[in-house]
């Protein structure tokens, strides 16, 4: 049997990881300032996150929603604590796809509205709600288009008020930061005018964190950089489990649960919510959040005085990197010239940084180094 061949792949096979440190097959050492799109949030193969999976594999592996599983209510309690979020609810799943498909389906049995706003340069996911509030029509089939799903110009609050008034909008639907899109952050004030018009207008916001989420950008949540603002929804997933299949959606007390309104078979398994803990501990721990932040204000100055870069975005360790030239080669021979992962954007001229919080300065700064190089 084939695999269904649909990834673009890097010629390189890797074995084994430590940190954001990559060894292929041949014995060649990489730095990984990638992640795996931001899934790698406490470092690769961390001794606290592999024992707390071996000790829940030792005791049990899986068991469905129909018993207790005090795991679950223990690592809601850390997310509570973590985030400044404890008055939240928390609904644990498999995927951010899925956190979002069901953040769109609260926001409708909410306010009985079934139309979504979402915002050019979105991603959220390729299953048939989140992919319909996705801005690539590539990947959009027929059976997903929605007449009433309406991707509107990233920072307009007049084309959002203008949609949110002449139809029935049930939710507004926001990266913190935009990952995909090219680390594309929105100001404080367009955040806050979001949750205003949704409140007026009786919409829900469902802040998308997939990406910017647990600590990368110096917050826990990357709306946080915008004071007071308290979304209705916060979807999550990639770093929550640091390579471990994980998901959740953070829900406002405003929002009544029922037996049945949402379901998942995996979600919240006990092997997930070993891992997910073990990375909340790591993050506190070790202060990966404020690691991030002053790692990530240093990177950001220091690339912004290189020639041939045009604009540096993001926060933390959440950066997008324009180049005067389209950025596929330079990203090629960053790996095969000097060992270094980085990331695409959609696009072509941008490279994304998402590299483990745990990394350190001076792999940090090899990358400042070879891409002088390259662009010299």
């Amino acid at each position: 049997m084939k695999l269904f061949d649909v990834y673009p792949l890097i010629p390189v096979t890797i074995e084994k990881a430590q940190g954001a440190r990559l060894w292929d097959d041949k014995g060649q050492e990489y730095l990984d300032l990638y992640g795996g799109h931001a899934v790698i949030s406490i470092g690769h193969t961390h001794p606290h996150f592999v024992k707390r999976i071996k000790d829940q594999l030792d005791a049990i592996a899986f068991y469905s929603n129909s018993v207790r599983i005090p795991i679950q209510k223990a690592y809601a309690s850390k997310l509570g604590e973590l985030s400044g979020l404890p008055d939240y609810q928390l609904f644990l799943c498999n995927s951010g796809a899925e956190a979002n498909e069901n953040a769109i389906k609260l926001a409708s049995f909410a306010t009985g509205k079934p139309g979504m706003i979402a915002f050019s340069g979105s991603f959220h996911g390729r299953t048939s709600g989140a992919v319909a509030l996705t801005d690539n029509p590539k990947i959009v089939a027929p059976c997903n288009a929605r007449e009433d799903f309406y991707i509107l110009p990233f920072g307009d609050l007049v084309a959002v008020e203008k949609t949110l008034k002449n139809n029935s909008i049930g939710g507004v639907i926001i990266e913190g930061i935009q990952g995909v899109g090219g680390i594309q952050v929105p100001d404080a004030e367009f955040l806050l005018g979001l949750s205003k018009l949704c409140k007026t207008y009786g919409a829900k916001l469902i802040l998308d964190e997939v990406q910017s989420g647990f600590g990368r950008t110096g917050k826990f949540f990357a709306f946080q950089w915008a004071e007071g603002l308290q979304p209705d929804l916060i979807s999550m997933a990639k770093g929550m489990g640091n390579g471990f299949p994980i998901g959740g959606l953070l829900i406002s007390p405003d929002f009544e649960a029922s037996y049945g309104l949402l379901g998942t078979t995996f979600g919240g398994n006990h092997l997930a919510c070993a891992a997910g803990l073990a990375v909340l501990e790591v993050l506190e721990s070790e202060e990966l959040q404020k690691n991030a932040q002053k790692l990530g204000d240093r990177l950001i100055e220091e690339l912004k005085s290189i020639p041939h870069i045009t604009e540096v975005r993001g926060k933390g360790l959440m950066i997008g990197i324009d180049l005067d030239r389209e950025a596929g080669s330079i990203r090629s021979e960053l790996v095969s010239k000097y060992k270094i992962f980085t990331g695409s954007a959609s696009k072509k001229e941008t490279i994304r940084l998402l590299p483990p919080l745990s990394v350190e300065w001076n792999q940090l700064n090899s990358f400042i180094s070879a891409l002088k190089a390259l662009l010299a």
